[in-house]
Order: C-alpha cells, then structure tokens, then sequence
C-alpha cells in the first residue's frame, strides 16, 4: 500500500507571485497637494509588469522627467518592500512632483487593492492611490 500526503502551509506573509491584480500599469491619480490634472500632464506612472525574480517585481515609474526603476516584493497580508530604487539622471525645468514621490515612495510598506484602485501607505498615513492603466 502506497500513501502519498502533501500538505500545503500557507503563512500570513507569503509573497504574491504573479497576481494580475498587482502586475499592471498604475496611473498616479492622488498624491500630496498634486492635483489629478497635474499628475496628468506628468503622465505619472507606476509599472508593476516586469519580470519576477525570488518573489520580487521589477518595477518602473514615470513621474514627468526622470525613468526610474525599482524592486517590489507584495505580501498577501497587505504588506510591501520598495528596494534597489534608482533613476536616470536628467535635469528637468520641474521636478517637484519626481523629487517627492522619489522621498515617498521607499517608505511605503502597506498596499490595498480595491476594484481598479491601488492605494500605497507608509506609517506615517501619507498614502499614494492609483488606478489601473487598462481600465476606462
């Protein structure tokens, strides 16, 4: 007689590995004192569509001047790592929206998911919400 047991354990905290509810183009539509024709006209962006290696996006964002890039790691308990930030090096007329985000985005370690809605938090309650590229 064979027997064959698996048993799966599933942590609270287990990386989410290709979710196409996270893998998608996010547009920027609320951050700080940034209106959404502001942000807009930025064309601000977070591109959560590259690849996955040991648990973690490869991450772009576009916030009107400088291509960044990024390593994102998303928890199934709603936690987050933003790491290996780095960006192009242009210098361009306004970069306020840039600079901040830049500040802000590393310290983000909460996410939600609502509908087409992302919303991004740190501990401090700044938070950065956007919406889903692919979605009218």
């Amino acid at each position: 007689m064979t027997l064959n047991c698996t048993s799966t354990i599933r942590q609270s905290s287990q990386t989410v590995a290709q979710n196409p509810k996270i893998q998608r183009e996010w547009m920027l539509v609320a951050f700080g004192n940034f209106t959404k024709p502001d942000l807009e006209k930025n064309k601000a962006k977070i591109d959560l569509t590259g690849n996955i290696a040991k648990g973690k996006i490869k991450g772009g964002a576009f916030m009107g001047c400088n291509d960044m890039f990024f390593d994102s790691e998303f928890k199934d308990d709603g936690s987050m790592k933003i790491s290996g930030i780095g960006s192009t090096m242009k210098s361009c007329q306004n970069m306020d929206l840039e600079t901040l985000f830049s500040k802000n985005f590393r310290s983000m370690i909460k996410y939600f998911i609502e509908g087409h809605f992302l919303t991004l938090s740190d501990n401090n309650g700044q938070t950065m919400k956007f919406v889903a590229a692919d979605w009218d």
